[in-house]
């Protein structure tokens, strides 16, 4: 036991693992927060959906060589948020097929673009090109990857979730419970799921370079769900979910500082962990009736 906190003590003396855990547990608050929403709603796949277009969006700042790829993925994840909702209300398109649309569009398109450009010589080299695939849709398998600037990003775009998420709060909840009967008592429902759509969006990019965009949607499912197994008001399972999301992020930083196993994998895998556990302490306290 005194050799894992030597040696998790002389990882803590780098700046960069410090900057991973920090990062780590802003994403973890703000994903966790939204994905009860997410999941009261039935629109849990959105994040997976979103995360995909963030790859696209990712691929063609590659191939252009734009230094700073927030300029292209920020705008065109948050317009396919807005997209994906209008889209989600036509009645001839659904909402689970427009994500699955938007989804797999995007994510074909992005992975063919980089895969043009390594052919063509006007991208990266065929390796570069694997490399940057893999490090998009699973997470960088090294946490010294993060600079200061990164962090100071995160710590801003979560202060503008979190700020959102209390200031909405009621309306927030309103539009999740019941939109019917939130649009009769004159709440504009419409307006709120954009905002929860933009809100979402903006999380996802925020999370894409440490986790990977096919992992993010798991940090925003799973937390909501082992909540959901044991608690049943709304605001019990929103703290709920925050605890398991913070202590699942941590844990999974901690556990691949010490294994050397991707983080964000890792993350994943504490949280399927945890679901699992608090589905069998459902099963008990129902039993215990």
């Amino acid at each position: 036991m005194s050799n894992i906190f030597e040696t998790l003590h002389f990882y803590f003396q780098y700046p960069y693992v410090r900057y991973a855990m920090i990062v780590g547990l802003l994403i973890a608050l703000c994903s966790s927060l939204l994905g009860v929403t997410l999941v009261m709603k039935r629109f849990s796949f959105i994040g997976d959906g979103l995360s995909h277009v963030a790859f696209g969006a990712m691929a063609v700042a590659t191939i252009t060589g734009i230094t700073n790829n927030m300029l292209i993925i920020m705008p065109i994840t948050i317009i396919s948020a807005v997209l994906l909702l209008r889209t989600g209300h036509n009645t001839k398109i659904k909402g689970d097929a427009a994500i699955a649309m938007i989804s797999v569009g995007a994510l074909a398109l992005g992975y063919m673009l980089m895969n043009l450009a390594a052919r063509s010589g006007s991208g990266h080299t065929t390796s570069n090109v694997t490399a940057d695939v893999c490090s998009t849709l699973f997470g960088s398998t090294s946490i010294l990857t993060l600079s200061i600037t990164d962090v100071w990003i995160c710590v801003a775009m979560s202060i503008v979730v979190v700020s959102v998420f209390l200031i909405f709060y009621n309306k927030i909840f309103a539009v999740t419970f019941d939109e019917n009967f939130a649009k009769a008592t004159g709440v504009r429902s419409d307006m709120y799921n954009l905002l929860i759509a933009v809100v979402i969006a903006v999380i996802i990019v925020i999370a894409m370079n440490f986790v990977g965009s096919l992992l993010i949607s798991a940090l925003i499912i799973f937390p909501a769900l082992s909540a959901m197994r044991v608690f049943k008001s709304f605001r019990s399972v929103i703290i709920c979910s925050v605890i398991i999301s913070l202590i699942c992020a941590g844990a999974g930083i901690i556990i691949s500082i010490l294994a050397g196993t991707p983080v964000g994998a890792t993350i994943v895998i504490a949280d399927i962990v945890v679901f699992f556990t608090f589905c069998l302490a459902s099963f008990v306290l129902k039993r215990g009736k």
